[in-house]
């Protein structure tokens, strides 16, 4: 009968970063069977590679998928940049443990931390659980076309043990009160969670505008919680940290730093953490990876956690757009895309917009960039690039300008504002620093606010192919054994005999991005952006085809990856 399938006549880049070789895949079942020179070999199915390169399929660490993997079983937009397996419940935000009646406590939380509209959620999940394992239960009966596991979240478990007062910034966790959260820590551990996730962050907050529990915790909390994981002998921390002061300038790193790898050599567990290049923070990133070198020379085992892009807040009809502060806006602000379109292209609302926007200063449009819907979309910007700069020489006024771009492309303009790793050589250095880890992708969250899912697209064409920052076959590993080694995903992120077919087929020359796009394909037709991508032509996972040239096949082999497999 021959093969399940066979991969011929491809450049195999196997994850590991040895050199590329020109070798044949063969798959039977969800494992690898054989790679090499299998020519008379026959296979149900046969994909010929030649020109291509064959890799792993990437494991990205970071995504908030929590919710949409209840509605969405191909995991859109993480589908099509070539990830096969994701890590959810990042940022201490998950929606286990949880007792009755308490799921809206969770879902306004992930809403007002992470843009997930908690309608949404309440909507598409079943919410039949109140452990741990009881979720990943629930997740198991779900179609999925990626793999999938989750950390167990310091949010939802502090909330489950002391309720609203976790919220409170001088809250102090009894004795017995801690003793519960280990035992929770334990338990989801053995039903399966991949570790322990943790939220520091000062911009994560409740509706009411309080902090999300454990941002002001002392970090002895942390360390006792985190005997659930030394004892297990498995898991991993996360955490998003608080790198800044609330009230004054300069940064904290020094400490936070400090009780994380602390807590990573009492328990002997590796701890992620979240690293950008922040302006307000100067090179604070810099201290961040020195510090991580010298704490993993005492023991630790550190990763500061990484996104080889600029962060962007991305405005367009349809969603966040920069109009919305005109008064002459306001009867569309909302609206779907086409009816925003159809309001600007009235000559009489026009002129009002223009007149209003001209009292607008110019000054906050110099750090804001057009994507145009007619170009593959770019985060790397020169002089003139800006939307303040683009209009200038035009003699327009920047939003006069942007009107008749959204004109021009039929609504699909799109204009990022970078907020983080706004600085392109920062993020070199970030990327080639011996400490780091790839992550950060954030798919899922921040639906009308950002799009990074489509980070491995962008680190490939743009830092490896055209820069040659990185060589492919280090690129590749990155992305691949890399994340999965670090998470503890067995026999993922290689392509070898016995590895389990997670597999990418890609036109690394015709890799490239559009701009992203405004969909209403949540729960309730709640908006999001997504992004698709051009060059892979094949996804493979757990051995069945998955994606081709960016279409579903209609198969959905993902399963639920747990830390006990």
């Amino acid at each position: 009968m021959g093969h399940d399938v066979l991969i011929t006549g491809g450049t195999v880049v196997d994850g590991t970063g040895a050199p590329a070789v020109r070798a044949d895949v063969a798959i039977d079942g969800d494992r690898v069977v054989a790679v090499g020179d299998l020519a008379g070999t026959h296979a149900q199915r046969v994909i010929d590679a030649d020109g291509l390169i064959v890799t792993p399929g990437f494991v990205d660490l970071h995504s908030h998928l929590d919710a949409q993997v209840g509605w969405d079983p191909t995991m859109s937009s993480s589908c099509w940049h070539g990830v096969t397996s994701v890590v959810m419940g990042n940022c201490g935000m998950t929606f286990a443990p949880v007792h009755a009646g308490q799921a809206e406590l969770l879902a306004t939380a992930m809403e007002s931390v992470e843009d997930i509209p908690a309608s949404c959620i309440l909507e598409g999940l079943p919410w039949d659980w109140e452990d741990f394992g009881g979720y990943l239960s629930a997740l198991e009966h779900l179609p999925r076309g990626l793999n999938a596991g989750a950390y167990v979240g310091d949010v939802a478990v502090r909330l489950y043990v002391a309720g609203d007062a976790a919220c409170e910034r001088d809250f102090a966790p009894t004795s017995e009160q801690l003793d519960e959260m280990r035992r929770i820590a334990a338990e989801s551990l053995d039903a399966g969670a991949l570790g322990y996730s943790i939220s520091r962050s000062l911009f994560h907050r409740v509706p009411d505008g309080r902090n999300v529990p454990g941002t002001w915790s002392e970090p002895e909390e942390f360390l006792h919680i985190g005997e659930a994981l030394a004892a297990a002998g498995r898991g991993v921390f996360e955490s998003a940290p608080r790198y800044n002061f609330e009230h004054e300038p300069g940064d904290r790193v020094d400490d936070e730093v400090g009780w994380m790898a602390e807590l990573s050599v009492r328990t002997g567990r590796p701890f992620s953490f979240n690293l950008q290049q922040i302006g307000s923070l100067e090179d604070h990133y810099r201290r961040v990876c020195e510090l991580t070198a010298q704490a993993n020379g005492r023991g630790a085992q550190l990763r500061p956690q990484i996104t080889p892009r600029s962060v962007g807040v991305l405005f367009c009809l349809g969603g966040n757009t920069l109009l919305d502060g005109c008064g002459a806006f306001g009867p569309v602000v909302g609206a779907p895309a086409g009816d925003q379109l159809d309001w600007i292209r009235q000559p009489i609302h026009r002129s009002a917009l223009i007149e209003e926007a001209r009292q607008q200063p110019v000054a906050s449009f110099e750090r804001m960039y057009p994507m145009s819907a007619d170009a593959p979309a770019s985060y790397s910007y020169g002089p003139g690039d800006s939307l303040a700069e683009r209009s200038a020489a035009a003699g327009l006024h920047p939003l006069e300008w942007h009107l008749d771009e959204l004109d021009r492309s039929d609504g699909r303009s799109v204009v990022n504002w970078p907020v983080m790793n706004t600085d392109e050589d920062a993020v070199a250095e970030l990327i080639t620093s011996p400490v780091t880890i790839i992550g950060l992708a954030d798919a899922g969250a921040h639906a009308t606010q950002i799009m990074d899912a489509s980070q491995p697209t962008w680190f490939l064409s743009h830092w490896v192919r055209d820069r040659g920052l990185l060589s492919l076959e280090e690129g590749v590993r990155r992305l691949t054994s890399d994340t999965a080694r670090f998470i503890g995903y067995r026999d993922r992120g290689e392509i070898r005999p016995g590895a389990y077919a997670d597999v990418n087929v890609i036109d690394l020359d015709a890799l490239a991005l559009p701009v992203p796009r405004i969909v209403r394909d949540f729960p309730g037709g709640a908006p999001r952006f997504t992004q698709t991508a051009s060059g892979y032509e094949h996804t493979i996972v757990n051995g069945v085809p998955f994606m081709e040239r960016g279409v579903h096949t209609g198969e959905l082999a993902g399963r639920i990856l747990r830390s006990t497999d």
